[in-house]
């Protein structure tokens, strides 16, 4: 009954973020403003042009726009509230707010798992099928092929955010972390979390290990084509219209990879520097890798800085 009480009680929790840290604090808050800005500014101009720019009216750009949107929906879903923590002495978030941001932050996550795979697909299919392609990737395929990608992510959150927020929490309040981050919240439940950690595995496997699985045997195919190709210009261009796509999901599948394979610290002290170095990365998996698409998309791909300069000349002329 007690712990019943305490529960109900549960109302907010208290975000500690860096407050541990006040000289990385003033750092970090310029330095996550500066990356939110560019997150926002590159993102919004890569949607743009693949919605003005008749050219760019391919699947593979629809998808590019579908992983921009993404990029800025997962930076607002968290960063305002990490900016706010810094300048912030003692950061409280309500319960449901909490609830809220961790659903949003996982479905996001989960849906740029599945969606860059999709796009190793497209990638695919152009360079070792180029003349099936528009048959394979019609609107009829590459839409609902983005829309489940959205469908799936979203599923999977709201288990995993029903899952937790069912959970007992009748002690500590505090999360050491930036965001509700759901293993930072997990931390905190005085309640048995097997079910949790099991369906986080079967998560892992289902949103890290198969895509990953499948775009890497993507590209297995697509090396041994443009390999096959005999003219160097030839195998110069096949490669570049898919080596962004591999630099984002290096980018991006590593950070994953790193934040929740590694090896957790039984020594406290070495728990203490583990759980700055998790929140660091997390970090920079959450701003840096969201602030990089758009920019490494927008320097290996011609057709993106034609659109782009096309974009800024209509601008100039117009005033």
């Amino acid at each position: 009954m007690e712990s019943a009480n305490k529960t109900a009680s549960m109302t907010e929790f208290i975000l500690l973020g860096l407050s541990a840290h006040p000289t990385l604090e003033k750092i970090f808050f310029v330095l996550i403003l500066l990356m939110y800005l560019v997150i926002l500014l590159g993102n919004g101009v890569l949607i743009l042009v693949t919605l003005l720019d008749s050219h760019l009216h391919t699947p593979m750009y629809f998808f590019l726009g579908n992983l921009s949107f993404l990029d800025i929906c997962y930076t607002t879903s968290s960063v305002p509230l990490v900016l706010d923590g810094f300048v912030t002495p003692r950061e409280t978030i309500s319960f449901s707010a909490c609830a809220v941001q961790m659903f949003l932050s996982f479905a996001m996550a989960g849906t740029e798992c599945v969606l860059l795979s999709m796009m190793a697909f497209d990638r695919y299919v152009a360079i070792c099928n180029p003349l099936r392609y528009p048959i394979v990737m019609s609107k009829a395929a590459y839409v609902p092929m983005a829309a489940g990608s959205w469908a799936v992510g979203g599923a999977a959150s709201v288990v995993h955010t029903i899952l937790t927020i069912r959970l007992p929490f009748c002690g500590d309040n505090i999360i050491n972390h930036f965001t509700c981050e759901i293993l930072a919240v997990l931390k905190l439940a005085c309640a048995d979390i097997s079910i949790n950690v099991i369906s986080m595995g079967v998560t892992n496997v289902i949103f890290l290990g198969a895509p990953v699985l499948f775009i890497s045997f993507s590209y297995v195919f697509i090396i041994t084509t443009i390999l096959r190709i005999p003219s160097a210009e030839g195998r110069k261009k096949a490669f570049s219209t898919c080596s962004a796509h591999l630099t984002v999901v290096v980018i991006f599948y590593g950070t994953l990879f790193f934040m929740y394979g590694k090896p957790k610290s039984k020594d406290p002290l070495g728990a203490d520097k583990q759980d700055l170095s998790d929140k660091l990365i997390s970090l920079f998996y959450g701003v840096v890798t969201p602030m990089l698409n758009p920019i490494i998309y927008s320097l290996r791909n011609k057709d993106v800085k034609a659109a782009v300069r096309n974009l800024v000349n209509q601008k100039h002329f117009t005033h």
